[in-house]
């Protein structure tokens, strides 16, 4: 049996100039719809997960977002963080600047010991690393998706959606061929209708990150 689109969506809100009654919304909708979760800032993990609780819907956000400068050590601090506050996955920017210098050392070793250190706050966590494809070659997407199916992550994630491209079916194809099952393919950025996303999935992505996700599966119905 097919799975819905639900299935498939983290219900995102990350605008800097989002209100708290409209984050609430996001998370509402999540368990109204059945989304597989919310992507949510930081200061709102402990919201969500207790307005999530007893749902299925997993409790989002992100960390070193969205530029990937931040320290190593920051980016497992904020992590902490939002574990403590309840969160259950958790998407990151790997250090592009790093990537394309050719730093692969230094771009394994944080995403290891990211990897490491927030799993050993909790077990079941979600990761992602998200490559901002738009800003990659193909030679640099398939080498960040070598790193970061080494260090353990669960996704890549094509874009943050604040970059100046977001996810392509190409990219999308791409990583997943470059993961060969070693990791999933979160596609997000530009999803804004249902045609767009089952084209998405069927060229390899496992969930779809998108503040539209109440109009696809309503379109979808």
């Amino acid at each position: 049996m097919q799975r819905p689109l639900s299935s498939y969506i983290d219900h995102t809100l990350l605008r800097p100039e989002a209100r708290p009654d409209e984050v609430r919304t996001v998370i509402a909708e999540a368990a109204e719809h059945g989304f597989a979760s919310v992507c949510i800032p930081p200061t709102y993990v402990a919201l969500a997960a207790r307005l999530l609780a007893g749902t299925a819907v997993h409790a989002g956000t992100v960390v070193g977002f969205p530029l990937g400068y931040v320290h190593p050590a920051v980016r497992l601090a904020e992590s902490r963080q939002a574990i403590a506050d309840g969160a259950q996955e958790l998407d990151t920017v790997l250090n592009i600047s790093w990537l394309k210098g050719g730093e692969d050392g230094l771009v394994a070793d944080d995403l290891a010991a990211w990897v490491a250190g927030a799993r050993a706050e909790r077990g079941g966590l979600v990761l992602k690393v998200i490559l901002e494809t738009a800003l990659l070659s193909e030679e640099e997407k398939i080498r960040g998706v070598s790193l970061i199916a080494a260090a353990g992550a669960d996704f890549v994630k094509t874009s943050t959606g604040l970059s100046k491209g977001g996810a392509t079916l190409e990219d999308v194809a791409l990583l997943a061929r470059a993961a060969a099952g070693r990791l999933r393919v979160k596609a997000s950025g530009g999803i804004r209708d249902a045609a767009t996303a089952r084209a998405m999935i069927a060229a390899g992505a496992a969930r779809l990150g998108t503040s539209s996700g109440v109009a696809i599966v309503r379109e979808s119905a």
